[in-house]
């Protein structure tokens, strides 16, 4: 059981690393636009080209959570490259954070917290057929001890 817990915690682990790269390419995409003036210059293709990069490892990594995870946990986590967002505004680019983005981000976290920690109906369905299978071992097994008597 607390091998299922720890590969669960690196798939959300992993999920959050790569909701991170997506929220760098808008970071990219913001620099690049500083270059617009000339999008042929070695600036806007580098950040440009940077923004295909980051997009195209994103979506290999993308692929593999959705794989190993329940598509409405995996978008529900999605908000957080806004959250992100916000962050890489003040940090790279000096942008204010105002008190209606930190109501937002609690709101998105909230979200997450509910979206995520609700039990899976998959995980409640092996729970209930592990606790089916104790039940019926239980049972053969008083059926065997009776018959040896």
């Amino acid at each position: 059981m607390s091998n299922y817990r720890n590969d669960k915690k690196s798939l959300f682990l992993l999920l959050h690393i790569s909701l991170l790269f997506s929220s760098l390419s808008g970071v990219c995409s913001k620099l690049a636009s500083g270059y617009t003036d000339n999008i042929f210059s070695i600036p806007f293709l580098f950040w440009f080209g940077l923004v295909f990069v980051i997009m195209f490892g994103y979506a290999i990594i993308w692929q593999q959570v959705l794989k190993r995870m329940p598509l409405t946990i995996a978008y529900a986590n999605k908000p957080v490259t806004l959250i992100w967002g916000i962050i890489w505004g003040r940090l790279i680019f000096g942008e204010k954070i105002t008190w209606n983005m930190l109501v937002g981000a609690c709101v998105i976290f909230l979200g997450i917290y509910f979206v995520t920690t609700q039990e899976e109906p998959s995980e409640k369905v092996r729970k209930e057929t592990e606790e089916h299978r104790k039940k019926a071992g239980q049972i053969q097994k008083e059926k065997e001890d009776r018959y040896h008597e």
